[in-house]
């Protein structure tokens, strides 16, 4: 009745029983912009006519949004939804048309690319990263201009890497291929780079970013992609009508209002991220790296898997990402509160035997 090759979401941790304290996994915040901005968001509920399947929300949401995300963006050159992730699945089901049609990524990257495209029957091919956690540009492209692939991905910066890619590689890419090019900015708050300027020199350019990292809103699942004009129009084609609640537009509203809240968020979190890096850098026997994101992606060498396990008993999940040659087996950490980060790195200067 169902396909059986479908994958699942390779998470670490059980999401269905949250019973440790101190979740580190998901590269989610550790402050809920409810508690920030109560009385804000129940001011711009109080103007919601939620009976309704149109409201003024929606326009002034899309002002705005297209405002903040780059300023030769109009609302025409929107669309956004149920989290980046809808957002990948949308672009997916547009450029699909036949069975041996692909996508084409990075190898490691974002590992729902794969489990979101094989959903609807897009197939997915990888050029790997080197051990510098760069890649070949030329072969990239190359690989490009199969018949059967049908968009380019680049998450930059990358996950779980965590780096930068040049942007001149960018730009090569886009030059070099008629396929449209999914520009992955999730994280592009903590790194500053965009590429969203570049929109009219670049026709297939598409770009996809999340109020789940930088705007603390994972659990509020709005994200939002940016693009040409044209290209919105198809992408559209693809969602239902009503694919955005009235509740998440003005949660968003809100959050872009008051978005020096989480400018000061941001902040705080490239601190604390900081200083985990600078304290595991300090433990004999960690490797850590050093990113452009909201998580760094640390080893103990033949060690990981057992401090994985180790930290799980004493409360702290994190994700146990990797296994590419590239980049092995790694643990990869999201800052909580600055109590929780001193606890954190105790933690892993405990574990027995290290």
């Amino acid at each position: 009745m169902f396909r059986t090759d479908l994958e699942e979401s390779d998470y670490s941790v059980d999401l269905d029983v949250p019973h440790l304290k101190h979740m580190m996994c998901l590269n989610e915040s550790w402050e809920n912009p409810w508690q920030l901005l109560r009385s804000a968001f129940i001011r711009e509920l109080d103007q919601v006519s939620l009976n309704r399947y149109y409201d003024d929300v929606s326009l002034n949401l899309k002002e705005m949004l297209s405002k903040y995300a780059g300023s030769n963006v109009s609302p025409k050159q929107l669309i956004y939804g149920n989290g980046a992730d809808e957002m990948l699945y949308f672009v997916f089901v547009a450029v699909r048309e036949e069975k041996n049609d692909f996508a084409l990524s990075l190898n490691p990257s974002y590992f729902d690319y794969s489990t979101y495209s094989k959903s609807i029957g897009l197939n997915i091919q990888y050029c790997d990263l080197d051990e510098n956690f760069d890649f070949d540009v030329e072969r990239y492209v190359e690989k490009s201009k199969d018949p059967h692939c049908k968009l380019c991905i680049l998450c930059n910066p990358n996950n779980p890497t965590g780096n930068l890619f040049d942007i001149e590689k960018i730009k090569f890419v886009l030059e070099n291929t008629e396929k449209p090019v999914l520009l992955d900015e999730t994280y592009f708050e903590f790194s500053k780079i965009s590429l969203v300027d570049e929109l009219d020199n670049y026709p297939n350019l598409i770009i996809v970013r999340s109020f789940s990292k930088a705007f603390a809103g994972a659990g509020l699942r709005f994200g939002y992609m940016i693009s040409s004009e044209q290209n919105i129009s198809h992408l559209m084609k693809t969602r239902t009508a009503f694919h955005s609640s009235l509740l998440v537009q003005s949660f968003a509203l809100t959050i872009l209002k008051n978005r020096q809240v989480f400018e000061v968020l941001v902040k705080k979190t490239i601190e604390e991220k900081n200083k985990i890096f600078t304290g595991l850098e300090s433990i004999e026997g960690i490797t850590a790296h050093e990113t452009f994101t909201n998580f760094i992606p640390f080893n103990a060498g033949y060690k990981t898997v057992q401090m994985f396990e180790y930290l799980k008993s004493r409360d702290f999940a994190l994700r146990l990402v990797g296994g590419h040659p590239s980049f092995g087996k790694h643990l990869r950490v999201t800052p909580q509160s600055p109590a929780v980060n001193v606890r954190f790195i105790e933690a892993v200067k405990s574990m027995p035997g290290r």
